[in-house]
């Protein structure tokens, strides 16, 4: 039973239906005292237009969530399509330093690392925190926006990576059994 009282979901079969939603793919980073920090989130949320903003969810043990608290920023940065592997590196289990090795990036106004290449990037200051089970909402008043190359976004459909086709149309990953 769920806490609510009904039949439990499985987790393997809610992950198996939510990556039926194809998503966008970002990186989302923060500076603090201790330097740089990032990782590559899909959980992204346009909350407002009035005051631009918008929402990230954070595991409650992404090494980057002390970082953004500590701050009171994050950068988000909206990746190309042919920035894989950028989104591989800042996915997998490293360190902060590891992750940026190599990266071009550009501090914004308030120092959040924002990647080069891109398809545009955003700072926000923090407004608001929500515990939400075994994440954290993270409310983003946006602050600073740039727009990057006009291209085609990295999106994540069926567990994998889309490509470009051209330079308008996406080519998702085959249907799996």
């Amino acid at each position: 039973m769920s806490p609510t009282g009904g039949p439990a979901v499985d987790a393997t079969g809610f992950r198996r239906l939510m990556a039926r939603w194809a998503t966008g793919v970002s990186v989302v980073t923060a500076h603090g005292p201790q330097g740089d920090a990032g990782l590559t989130v899909n959980a992204l949320l346009s909350v407002s237009l009035r005051p631009p903003s918008v929402l990230v969810s954070l595991s409650n043990d992404a090494d980057t969530l002390p970082v953004i608290e500590q701050s009171g920023h994050f950068g988000v940065s909206f990746l190309a399509a042919a920035q894989q592997p950028v989104s591989e590196r800042f996915a997998a289990t490293l360190g902060a330093e590891e992750k940026f090795r190599g990266v071009a990036r550009h501090p914004g106004p308030n120092g959040s690392p924002l990647l080069d290449g891109g398809l545009g990037a955003l700072e926000c200051r923090v407004v608001d925190r929500t515990p939400a089970f075994d994440h954290v909402l993270v409310l983003g008043e946006v602050v600073h926006l740039e727009a990057g190359a006009d291209g085609l976004p990295l999106v994540f459909f069926r567990s994998g990576y889309s490509a470009a086709e051209g330079t308008d149309r996406l080519r998702l990953p085959p249907r799996q059994p």
